[in-house]
């Protein structure tokens, strides 16, 4: 039995401080309201610590190195050159220490109370904190907030475990080349480590248990980083069921598997495992609050992203939204315009997403499959991006555009591109998206020479496809 004089009270108590929990502890702080932030270990959350950017600042000195190795397709005679990975990893923790202390710095002007620890609610809308440099808090509020997060799914594949495989997070702590680095996963984190670390002298083997690269997305895309891989010297592996794993990363192993029916064997120094997230929501006693996880363990919520149990919400990727740091800011207003009566739900928003390879691959709205399984109708533009002739600049010509414009009218549906800063090029399309412009503004915009935005007025002048689909069933 909790005693009612050892339970702290406050506004708003936020359970990890990741993007849209942070937000909300510091937009509420700012208002006056007693707000307490708990937080495991890492300050800020996971983007700015071990993932999103720490990834991509690893990424930038992979692609310097990249420059390093055309240096001659540039005039420069460079004879040889040694990657010092110590020295990557002290850029990135630079960048991290940098990080940190900007948002220590905002914690404390929005006087918001940040308690390192690991809490655990004990009864409806109470948590324990068991704090980490010793003793136990028990806290309360009129609102509560998870914001815990995701996890590196680790399969039950014999020997895996024992191998004491590296994540992302461990991956980021590299201050060797790995001789031969195994990666587990072809998707957005197992491919952009695949490159960087080939790209940092070591042999990458990457290994898919689909048919295809990225295969959510539209199948020349698959193909076009599958050719990118290659010839960048990643061998991969598709359609591969993992059987088993020998040996220990960081010395030596073995991975065994089948593809087409016929077993194969590889050796390397080093594994990654990239294949896949898990809710963080275990050992947090949600049992005790009421709140509804779903079968996988992420947290059920409504629209509202309000869970089952009255004044608890759920954000970010715990509660099933796009694991994207933009997609958790979002949820950060969603929540903060729920609690102060305004409606806002999740509904209808559109999403992006960019995978930083070496180019990138950035998509909003509707692609080329969804469109094939509802049966809808469009037009299809398409140009090389060697048609956007700021590439030809760069020599960065590799890749595509391709943008899917309705019949009824001349609103771009949706976008895609694999391209030197698609990203960038992307948000230009997806702003218009957002006004609902037609395809022809950005035909007849006068946009800046030589840019890459401007290849989107020799996208949309291009003379497009009709693509008919059969309604499904």
């Amino acid at each position: 039995m909790i005693s009612p004089t050892a339970v702290e009270r406050f506004d708003l108590v936020v359970l990890g401080s990741g993007e849209a929990g942070k937000y909300l502890a510091w937009a509420f702080g700012k208002q006056g309201k007693r707000v307490a932030m708990i937080e495991r270990r890492y300050i800020g959350g996971s983007c700015p610590n071990i993932a999103c950017l720490p990834s991509k600042n690893i990424i930038h000195s992979a692609k310097v190195a990249s420059y390093f190795s055309r240096s001659k397709e540039f005039g420069l005679e460079i004879e040889g050159y040694r990657v010092d990975m110590a020295t990557v990893r002290e850029r990135k923790r630079r960048m991290v220490a940098d990080l940190v202390e900007v948002h220590r710095k905002n914690f404390e002007a929005s006087r918001v109370e940040v308690i390192l620890g690991s809490g655990a609610f004990v009864a409806e809308k109470t948590i324990e904190v068991s704090l980490n440099d010793g003793g136990t808090r028990t806290l309360t509020g009129d609102n509560i907030v998870i914001s815990v997060g995701t996890k590196a799914s680790i399969r039950d594949i014999p020997g895996l475990h024992d191998a004491n495989p590296m994540t992302h997070v461990e991956a980021l702590e590299l201050d060797i080349v790995p001789p031969h680095l195994m990666i587990l996963g072809g998707g957005f984190i197992g491919l952009e480590f695949a490159q960087a670390m080939q790209r940092f002298g070591s042999e990458v083997t990457l290994f898919d248990r689909n048919d295809r690269l990225l295969h959510n997305e539209d199948e020349d895309i698959s193909a076009a980083l599958l050719q990118l891989m290659e010839d960048e010297g990643v061998r991969v592996i598709t359609d591969a069921r993992i059987t088993g794993v020998r040996g220990r990363s960081g010395e030596a192993l073995t991975i065994d598997c089948v593809k087409n029916g016929y077993e194969c064997s590889t050796e390397g120094t080093h594994l990654l495992v990239a294949a896949g997230r898990s809710p963080n929501t275990a050992g947090i006693g949600l049992e005790k609050t009421g709140v509804t996880l779903r079968p996988d363990g992420y947290i059920v919520v409504n629209e509202r992203l309000q869970t089952s149990a009255p004044g608890i919400w759920a954000v970010g990727e715990c509660a099933g939204s796009p694991k994207f740091t933009h997609a958790a800011f979002d949820d950060f207003r969603v929540v903060r315009d729920n609690m102060i009566s305004h409606n806002h739900a999740t509904t209808g928003r559109q999403m992006p997403r960019c995978l930083f390879t070496d180019p990138e691959v950035a998509h909003i709205g509707l692609s080329e499959t969804e469109a094939k399984a509802n049966g809808t109708p469009y037009r299809l533009f398409t140009i090389p991006m060697s048609s956007d002739l700021r590439t030809r600049t760069l020599s960065e010509t590799r890749g595509f555009m391709k943008a899917l414009v309705g019949l009824d009218n001349d609103e771009i549906r949706g976008f895609t591109v694999f391209g030197v800063g698609g990203g960038e090029i992307m948000s230009a399309v997806q702003i218009a998206m957002l006004g609902r412009l037609p395809y022809t503004a950005l035909r007849d915009a006068v946009l800046a020479h030589p840019t890459l935005t401007e290849g989107l007025v020799a996208l949309f002048s291009a003379t497009p496809s009709l693509v008919m689909h059969d309604h499904p069933g």
